[in-house]
């Protein structure tokens, strides 16, 4: 009885609140409505004004769509105290709604009133009495739970957070959490092929770092399961909503390891109600090159390399230089001669002063104009103080012989020009690295000339020089006409996420700008070169990062947080969290999973996990002939183990064609998600490439050849592989099959004392 009269007030409550939020949404589109039968007409002014108006209105309107997601998930009750003595009662839900009178019926989750509800625990209940979660389906309160706390002086025994159940549920004596009920319920639901918002599960650590301070470089450091691509997301939304005023006008810029991933995120942030984000790859930052092939492992480190910064300004060093002789220039009523010795001097002069490049490229222009101008002066024998010496300056400058002088001894350069030129010729990487590289990476550098920029095999590591050459050589004053905005098939900026609008598409015509805040997600995985290229998207240093370091499969992994740090906020020391609780990631997951780290990365422990999905991990070592019909049984097992839900079969990319003809034979309809965006992430079963997976997350994973993926970077980065295989495996949230010839780094050796993981039946 008492649960009906619950859900019974519960739904009277959420009546009222969505007929509120319709009237807001009513009252965005009336007044947008009123300005639109105004017409087109009208003076510049109110053309303007009405432009206005209409912006904020479809903002508001966005703002105010919730699609599918519930309007309030929770509801918090204070202890009664002398200011209030019957306490107080607060909704929280994705946004604020109030009633007609402006009387606040639900509070926006990111509101400092809303903390207690993500942050009270039986220790610190921070005033509540009661926190509760609703389970709303449909516009239908359908659940709620209750967590009761209490007073300064109460003795109140609180329910169980623990379970013995032999089936998915909560490990018994785990970690108290806040709305265990509704955090396992959410868990357990099926994957979508898509990350949904954590808003109504957010754990007190999760909470802590979301409502952060803005300032300064925070470094989160979280396992598989964590939930630190929600945070990252979900502290985006906060600080828009905290910090609205600058960051809005600055931006904010969200970074994630490849296109696949910002698919799998895109709708994050608008299910909080924030589309003004912009998100990206790393590459697509630069807008010069499109990024269309992959470098050896050993030229991708080298690319990386901190030394690179240095290669680059001496690249753009050696095309500042004097005439090797000097230049007869005709002019007026005779003939001028620019001597080498002035051009040393002036290049001298012009090395030493601020700015980029092609911004010093006046001042040796207006200095060797100045001398040949001074010597036409005594040629026609004019006074010193003659006016005319001015206007002679300004008409050798448009004289031919100059410009070509110019064009010799400091041309204005783009970067992609710059690095195309550099590579295809050795002479000029061995003077750019010399004392710095090596003959044999130099020799690693080199590539053929392409017949045009467009045909250039660009890669990511070439993307990250391109940007340090930008911010070298600075803009091409002439190049004003707008550049073209390449799209890709979805309709994005390549190299885009969708979390933006297309006004925020058109402020990256500007290459060089700054966000008041940048969030990179897998951050472990970037080279030094494109870490300082997240540096220099940074107004003020403000930058959220997350990572982990047992998951650093990037071609330079590094081997500490400091060494991360050193590049991404190099003048102030940054903040180092730890998420150390797996939500996502099973126990029985873990546990296999946790073998393979310890090879890879012994110093790192894995996170704790709070659940247990009651599906023990089938692992299989058959001969190599059987391994692939193996898979599609597996694939098989999956299905039936979880009954609903998303499978991903992982394999090393040398594998994929194989992998992907023995499924096709068993009739099983695999997705590549990278060659099929349109059904992606969101098909039933889908074929991933190992190095792709990182941040994704399905029902089901079925593992192929683990030694394959180990070795996929070959031996020489064993440890590269070893973490690929780690991300690989820690992809499940219930169950996890493999099937490999060899699964030997599946087992715990004696030393380790643990019992052979690899001992599960073989699929009949």
């Amino acid at each position: 009885m008492g649960q009906e009269r619950d859900l019974a007030e519960e739904q009277d409550f959420l009546d009222e609140a969505y007929r509120a939020l319709d009237a807001m949404r009513a009252e965005a589109s009336a007044v947008m409505a009123d300005v639109l039968d105004l017409g087109r007409g009208g003076t510049f002014q109110s053309r303007t004004e009405r432009d206005i108006v209409v912006r904020t209105s479809l903002a508001r309107l966005a703002q105010l769509e919730l699609g599918d997601q519930a309007l309030c998930f929770g509801r918090i009750d204070t202890h009664p105290s002398a200011e209030v003595p019957e306490g107080e009662v607060f909704h929280i839900g994705r946004l604020a709604v109030a009633n007609e009178e402006l009387e606040p019926l639900v509070v926006d989750w990111r509101a400092p009133i809303a903390e207690p509800f993500y942050r009270a625990t039986a220790l610190d209940p921070q005033g509540l009495s009661r926190r509760r979660h609703l389970a709303v389906h449909d516009r239908r309160v359908t659940g709620v739970e209750d967590e009761y706390f209490a007073d300064e002086d109460g003795e109140l025994v609180l329910p169980t957070k623990g379970s013995a159940e032999v089936r998915e549920g909560l490990i018994e004596g785990g970690l108290a959490l806040g709305g265990a009920g509704a955090l396992l319920s959410a868990l357990g639901a099926a994957r979508t092929g898509q990350m949904g918002d954590i808003v109504a599960t957010i754990q007190r650590e999760q909470d802590e770092i979301i409502r952060a301070p803005l300032t300064g470089c925070l470094i989160v450091q979280g396992g598989p399961g964590t939930g630190k691509t929600a945070v990252a997301l979900h502290r985006a939304a906060y600080l828009l909503y905290t910090h609205r005023f600058p960051l809005e006008r600055q931006g904010v810029l969200v970074v994630g390891p490849n296109p696949l991933f910002l698919r799998y995120v895109e709708q994050v942030l608008p299910s909080l109600g924030e589309t003004g984000v912009l998100l990206s790859t790393v590459s697509g930052l630069v807008r010069e090159v499109a990024v269309t092939a992959e470098d050896r492992p050993e030229v991708a480190a080298l690319k990386g390399d901190l030394r690179m910064a240095k290669v680059m300004a001496r690249a753009v060093a050696s095309r500042q230089r004097p005439l090797r002789e000097d230049v007869s220039i005709p002019f007026g009523i005779g003939v001028l001669t620019l001597r080498v010795a002035d051009t040393e001097h002036v290049l001298s002069r012009a090395r030493r002063r601020p700015g980029t490049h092609n911004q010093r490229r006046r001042f040796v222009e207006i200095e060797l104009s100045r001398i040949l101008a001074e010597r036409y002066r005594k040629l026609a024998g004019w006074a010193e103080d003659d006016d005319g010496l001015d206007e002679t300056m300004r008409q050798l400058r448009g004289t031919e012989e100059l410009a070509a002088v110019m064009a010799r001894v400091w041309p204005r350069l783009s970067p992609h020009e710059v690095l195309h030129d550099l590579y295809g010729a050795l002479p000029l990487i061995r003077l750019a690295g010399g004392r710095l590289l090596s003959e044999a990476e130099c020799e690693l550098l080199a590539r053929p000339r392409s017949s045009s920029l467009e045909e250039v095999p660009w890669t990511s590591g070439d993307a990250a020089l391109v940007d340090e050459l930008r911010g070298l050589l600075g803009p091409r004053r002439e190049q004003r006409a707008p550049r073209r905005v390449v799209v890709d098939a979805d309709g994005w900026p390549d190299g885009l996420g969708a979390s933006h609008d297309p006004a925020e598409v058109a402020r990256l015509d500007d290459p060089a700008r700054r966000y008041g805040h940048v969030i990179v997600d897998e951050v472990q995985d970037l080279s030094p070169m494109q870490l300082r290229m997240v540096e220099r998207r940074s107004l003020s240093g403000s930058m959220t990062v997350v990572g982990d370091l047992g998951q650093a499969t990037g071609p330079c992994p590094p081997a500490s947080w400091a060494e991360v740090a050193e590049q991404l906020s190099p003048r102030r020391a940054p903040t180092l969290v730890e998420l150390s609780v797996s939500y996502r990631t099973p126990e029985e997951v873990i546990e296999v999973a946790a073998v393979v780290l310890e090879r890879s990365a012994p110093e790192l422990v894995p996170p704790t996990p709070v659940r247990r999905a009651g599906i023990a991990p089938r692992i299989l070592e058959l001969p190599e002939a059987e391994v692939d019909a193996a898979v599609a049984n597996l694939v098989g097992e999956a299905r039936s183990a979880i009954s609903e839900g998303r499978v991903a079969v992982v394999v090393a990319p040398a594998r994929m064609a194989k992998v992907a003809k023995a499924l096709e034979a068993a009739a099983l309809d695999a997705v590549d998600p990278e060659a099929d965006p349109q059904r992606g992430l969101g098909a039933p079963l889908v074929l991933l490439r190992a190095d792709r997976s990182n941040g994704l997350e399905f029902d089901a994973v079925v593992v192929v050849d683990p030694e394959g993926i180990a070795s996929m970077h070959g031996e020489l980065a064993r440890d590269r592989g070893l973490k690929t295989l780690y991300v690989s495996l820690t992809r499940p949230t219930r169950f996890l099959g493999v099937a490999g010839s060899d699964t030997n780094l599946l087992k715990r050796t004696k030393v380790q004392g643990a019992q052979n993981l690899a001992t599960h039946p073989p699929v009949e």
